[in-house]
Order: C-alpha cells, then structure tokens, then sequence
C-alpha cells in the first residue's frame, strides 16, 4: 500500500488548476426529450461533464478551438466544433439519434472507469439484450454461447450443469461478476448460468484472458460481467414463450418487466419476473433424462436514487428459485428412482452502490457492498443391486444440504489529471473484502465441503492517455487470501495505439492466482460405472499462479450506411503448478479424484472475429478460435488408461455467427450458428450401458444453427407493439446420438449441443 500511497502523492503535485476558463453549456436531448445522464466531453482533452436527469449540462475548457461529443448509452455520438476565448459563454445544445453501433458503445469492465470501446486499452466485447432476443436465449448460458473465445458446455447427463471455457480455460478460471460484484459463489457457478434469467439483463459485458487482473483471483482466464436492467424511462414487457423439445418435451417461458422513473427523472427502478416450466427429455428411450425437469421462479428489482446532484445511490436485489431433477422418468421421491438428482436452490443476491463526485466530476468516490445466499436442499443416488445393500441405502437414502453465503463490500477512488507527463490520466485506486462460505454435505457418503475463503485485496491502476492515439495502462492488486501463505502481488501492463479512427492496436500482460480451493465442479457428484464420483482437494495442495500475454489489432470502418469491422487477437498463458484431478480409485461408494499440483500447462491461441452493419437493416456478427491446452507434463486422468498432456473436454477449434435482418421496423428475421471442433474425453464403462471397457474418445464436430422471424403490430391507442415470432433451434438436429443407457451410464460423458431440435412460437407485449 506504501507504493500507492507514493505514487497517488507524486500525482496529485502534478495537477494544476486552471482558472479563467471558458463556459459552455446546454442540453442533451432526442427527439426534443432530454437524455439524462448523458456525457459532454472535449475531443482529445480530459474536461468533461455528464447532464443532470433534465440533460443539462455546463462545463469549463480552456481557450481556443474545441470539439465537443456529446454521448450516451443507445445513441449515435454527436460532435460540435467551438471556438472559446477565456471568461466566454456559449451554450450548445445536442440531438441524439437512437443506434444500436458498436463503436459508440460505452464499458466499464476492463479498467473499472467508464470508456468508448475503441478507448479501452483491453478488448471488451458486448452482448446486449437485443441480441439474447435475436438467439431466443432462455438463460445467461444460452446468451454467451455468441461471443468470440468463449465456449458454454453442458457436463453432466443427469443434472445438465454448465459452465463457461475462456480461451480453453474450464470454468473455475473465469471470473463472473453481477453489476461488476464478484457474488458468483464456487457453488452458484454450477447451476448459476441457468438460473439468470434474460430479462434480468441489460448487457453482459466479457474481457478475455489475464489482462483482467484487476478483479482478483479466478480471472485467469477472463471476466463476465453481467449488468442488470437500467432504469431509463418508463415502459412495461411482458412475453410468453412455448417451445417443443424434439416432440418429446415442453418448455413454458413467461418474463415480465416494468420500469418506473420519477418525473424529475431523480429515482428510478426495473422490475423483472419471470417463470420456467420445462419437462424432462429422454434422447435414447431408456426411461433416463437426458435433459432435466426444471421449474423456476425469479423476481428482482434494479433501482437508483439522486440524493444530490453529484451523487448516485443504487440497488440491485433478486430473488431466484429453481427446482432440478434428472435421472429415471418416474413419478416416485428422488429416493425411489433406480438413478437420479434432484436439486432445489434457492439464491439471494443483491449489491448496493454509492457514488459522489466532486472537484468538478474529476474526482469521485464509490462504495460498495455485494452478497448472496443460496440454500439448497439435494439427492444424488442410484440404487444398488444387492438386496443387502439395498436396506442400508433406503435406509439412509443420500440426501445432502448445502448452505453458501458470499459477502464483498469495498472503496474505489478515482481522480482525472488534465496534465501528467504531457499528457492526462484517471488514476484508480481502491480496497475490497470477499467473504465466501460453502457448506455441502452428503452424509451417507461421508462427503463434506466446508470451506471459508476470505481474501482482503487492494488495487491501483492508472490509465494514461500519454497522447490522443497513445494509451498506456498499468497497474497491480495485492491480495491476502486465507488458504494462500503470503500475500500475492498481481501486475497488469496494457498499450494501447490508436491509428486513425479505424484501427487499434493492443499489447497485454498480466498474471493472476487461484488459491488451493474446490471451485464450481469440484462441487459436483457424478455418476460412472454404477457409482458416484467425488472429488476432494490434497492436504498439500497450493495455489496456482499464471502469466499471460495477449495481442490484437482491430480495425472498423464507418460510412453513412455502413460499419464492418476484422479483430485478430493472439493469446498465450502459462499456469505454473496447474491444478489436475488424480484418480485414486474406488471406494464403497464409487470413483473418487483428488485434486492435486502439477508442473504446469500452457494455453495458447488465436482468435477472430468480423462484423458488419448495414444500414441497421443487416448485421453480421462471428467469431472464431484456433487453440490447444496442454498440460507442460502427462497427467494420467483415469486407472488403466495412458496419462495425456492434452486438457480434457477441450476443442482446439469453436465458434459462432449471427445474421440479423430488419427490413423494417416491424419485421426481423435471425440465424445464428455454433461450431464445436473435436475433443477428448473419457467414457467409463459400466453395467448394461452399452459400454464394456474405460477409454478415451474423440467427439465427432457439431454446427448448430437456429433461425427465428418476428413481426410487431403497432396499437398506437394504447402506444403498445404486439410481436409475434417463432422459429425453430438447432435445425439439423445436431446432437450427440450415443448417450450410455440405464442407472449404470457415466453421467459425464455428454459432448455437443444442449438440446436437440426444437420449435418455438411466442408473443411480446411491450410500450412503445
């Protein structure tokens, strides 16, 4: 902390107030109402102010000539050449048009700060909520399937957990993030990607690879910040969705939102609810799900509060229920099922933020609190085929308790320097707190997870704009963490070169840690070969560190009709004493891995990406990725079969396309595509599944495509639009056909898609 102290000092002296300066102000509107909030800044400077709730703004610059942007979230940037003597007065007024491009788009994730996309020294790519309604995603699962270097795949026959792959990385590397709050508990990341419903949603907001230090450990291999609904004017949705799942399921879908803002636009607050009724899908005829019963009900609140003109109060809450179960298609207690898991959760998550900004909006000071609890009551068995052993299990039938609570409260600080080394920066400092407790306990497994992780971490970041085309972004986190022996010191170190308006070039390198923990998976039972499998962490196991460097050239070009835009990102991380799981063997009730330090592994890849807008009628989005995950060393994944370095469940090749066309305000039509290139996995045999001898197996590729066509009747008397929209998923019915049979199937050996085809029809009710 000395370190910051020093170099917080040293700037402050450099800062110089300027006097005398000339005024300008005016207001931020479209179609002649007010945008609040908006920002007003000078092109290549560092002045700036943001409207009040009426759009207005006034703010001070230095003499000479100007350009002035004016921007806001949703519409297209406007900018105003000026000329200002010292002690003049102007007044300058901004029309914003409504746009949905790319390189106006604002972000917060990679630095913390507010900032233009082309701005930001680290990649950031969007998904917004109009393009999880474009790929009809139920879930946040569904919806990050559509972004470059990221992967979502379903891992377990029976209870169809999921989990999110960054740059080849599984899921316990990526950091996922509610209002940039890190709430997402090592359990919650089991079955939380499908419980957070689309409507809840706003925008996600994804960093790939080390680069993201900044928020802790778990980021190694990326960050996902899911923004909840903003509260922007007043308006109302309410849909409802059926789909048919291959003629062997169903699936109701009703979401509902409804935004409120005071006249004086001074508070404001988005209600979202939403109901999920889908039946259980058997793919093989066995009487065994393939997909799961699901039932879940989820209500939440996004809410702000203006005490002051420089000041801003805002509250997140929800509420999410989910029932779960998979295995034997009967309707009988969990107990009674020759093989099933049923699951009941049962999350509170929230976060609280205080924001004031003061010394002219260059300095501002927030404070913030984040927590959830999930409950979950759940079954994990399979029947035995001893009479004997029969009694004793229903005698103790395996049912277990988890109890999870995570806490993170902090302090962050930012300060706007007009002049530092010749040029300007926004230095951020700031400290924070996460508590996170995992209780889960089967008792007639004498499995437990009692785990309290605590980690006190301080950062300090400094994003210098050295010139108006050179950005260099620099900066480190310290973290205690209680499993961890020392305190770790994470560096990050981001260039940024701006040629033109068109191209951005950006070098990346960061390192990061992940403490001796039972993370997401760890967490999960599986079924193999007529047993469970469980996974415990060696007493000696520490953590593990990366290093990892990224690089990419992006480059867009705008015309009045059109923007189409390449990125090539190259990226290379190492993990020194990379954790693997140690098969030791059977026990009285089945495999059981140890999660262990290895000597390293490496991941490393390209990725690209291509985009293309024309005139808002049609838009193109895809991504690709070519990479491999080595392990530095053979780590040996089962008995009896030969130790392989190559990671597990990992293609070296995936990605994804969308193509949305609007002919008209009323009609739209979408298809999107998800590759998965082959991969290795494990298929462990059991008794009357098919499947006699433990090996390995290479997954054929899959291409899912999706198509879905919509059309908005208008009822201007009510100023409502009514869609009506329907279309069909996975259209080729792109799906594994081999899943193992019977109680005895190996639960994770599922590869490909998450469904089969399916057909959708819904309506959409919604203020105009």
């Amino acid at each position: 902390m000395k370190y910051f102290i020093y170099f917080f000092l040293f700037a402050i002296t450099l800062a110089s107030a300027q006097n005398n300066k000339a005024k300008i102000s005016g207001t931020v509107s479209t179609e002649g109402k007010p945008i609040p909030f908006a920002s007003v800044y000078v092109k290549g400077g560092t002045d700036g102010a943001s409207a009040d709730v009426e759009g207005n703004f006034e703010l001070s610059i230095g003499a000479g000539k100007v350009t002035l942007v004016a921007q806001s979230q949703g519409y297209r940037s406007e900018s105003i050449s000026v000329t200002v003597a010292n002690g003049e007065t102007k007044i300058l007024n901004f029309s914003l048009s409504e746009s949905n491009e790319e390189l106006e788009q604002v972000v917060v994730t990679g630095t913390r700060t507010e900032k233009r996309r082309i701005d930001s020294p680290v990649i950031v790519n969007l998904i917004n909520s109009e393009t999880l309604e474009q790929v009809v995603a139920t879930d946040l699962s569904e919806g990050l399937r559509f972004q470059p270097g990221l992967r979502v795949e379903t891992d377990c026959q029976t209870c169809n957990y999921t989990q999110i792959r960054m740059n080849g990385l599984q899921g316990g590397y990526s950091q996922i993030l509610i209002n940039g709050r890190s709430i997402f508990s090592p359990l919650t990341g089991l079955y939380g990607l499908q419980q957070i419903p689309v409507n809840m949603i706003e925008r996600i907001e994804v960093v790939r690879g080390g680069v993201s230090a900044l928020y802790g450990s778990s980021a190694i291999g990326g960050t996902v910040n899911v923004i909840t609904k903003i509260p922007k004017k007043n308006n109302y949705s309410l849909s409802y969705m059926y789909e048919n799942i291959d003629g062997g399921a169903d699936q109701n879908l009703i979401n509902g939102n409804a935004t409120v803002v005071s006249k004086d636009y001074n508070a404001g607050a988005n209600f979202f609810v939403s109901n999920r009724r889908k039946s259980a899908y058997d793919a093989n005829g066995d009487n065994f799900s393939e997909l799961p019963e699901l039932k879940g009900n989820s209500f939440g609140v996004n809410a702000f509060y203006l005490p002051t003109e420089n000041s801003k109060l805002e509250l997140s809450a929800s509420s999410l229920y989910e029932y779960r179960f998979g295995g034997e298609m009967v309707d009988k207690a969990a107990f009674l099922a020759q093989q099933s898991e049923e699951r009941t959760h049962n999350v509170l998550m929230g976060s609280l933020d205080y924001q004031v900004n003061f010394n002219e909006d260059k300095s501002s000071l927030i404070l913030y609190y984040g927590g959830q609890r999930t409950d979950r009551d759940h079954y994990t068995g399979i029947i035995p085929n001893d009479e004997i052993e029969q009694q004793a299990f229903f005698a103790a039938p395996p049912y277990g308790v988890s109890e999870v609570t995570t806490h993170q409260g902090g302090a962050q600080f930012n300060n706007k320097f007009n002049e530092f080394l010749g040029g300007k920066t926004v230095l951020t400092g700031g400290v924070e707190y996460v508590y996170d407790d995992v209780f889960d306990e089967i008792e007639s497994y004498n499995y437990l997870t009692d785990q309290t992780t605590k980690n006190l971490g301080a950062f300090v970041q400094n994003d210098w704009d050295i010139t108006e085309s050179l950005n260099f972004l620099s900066g480190f986190r310290v973290d205690k963490h209680n499993l961890v022996a020392n305190a770790i010191f994470s560096p990050r170190l981001s260039l940024l070169y701006k040629l033109k308006e068109t191209t951005q070039f950006r070098l990346g390198w960061g390192t990061g840690f992940r403490a001796p923990q039972a993370f997401d998976t760890d967490l999960h039972i599986a079924f193999a070969g007529g047993g469970v499998s469980r996974i415990s962490l060696a007493d000696t196991l520490f953590e593990e560190k990366s290093n990892s460097f990224t690089a990419s050239v992006n480059y867009d070009r705008a015309t009045e009709h059109f923007i189409a835009g390449v990125t090539l990102e190259g990226f290379y991380t190492h993990l020194n004493d990379a954790f693997y799981l140690f098969p030791l063997g059977e026990d009285d009730f089945g495999e059981r891995f140890e999660k262990r330090n290895g000597s390293g592994a490496t991941v490393k890849g390209i990725t690209m990406e291509a985009r293309a807008n024309f005139d808002y009628v049609v838009e193109i989005d895809a991504g690709f990725t070519f990479q491999s995950s080595l392990f530095d060393d053979a780590v040996e994944n089962i008995k009896g079969l030969p130790a392989k370095r190559e990671f597990l469940r990992t293609p070296n090749n995936y990605g994804y396309a969308t193509l949305t066309y609007t002919p008209t305000k009323k009609l739209s039509a979408s298809a999107n595509l998800v590759y998965t290139g082959v991969m290795d996995i494990i298929h462990v045999a059991g008794e009357n599944t098919g499947q006699t001898v433990d090996e390995y197996y290479k997954t054929p590729s899959f291409t899912e495509l999706s198509l879905r066509v919509g059309y908005t009747f208008d009822i201007p008397k009510v100023s409502t639009g009514l869609e009506l929209y329907g279309g069909v998923k996975n259209v080729t019915n792109s799906y594994q056909n081999d899943f193992d049979i019977g109680k005895n199937r190996d639960s994770n050996y599922i590869y490909g898609p998450s469904a089969p085809r399916s057909v959708f029809v819904g309506l959409k009710i919604q203020s105009l």
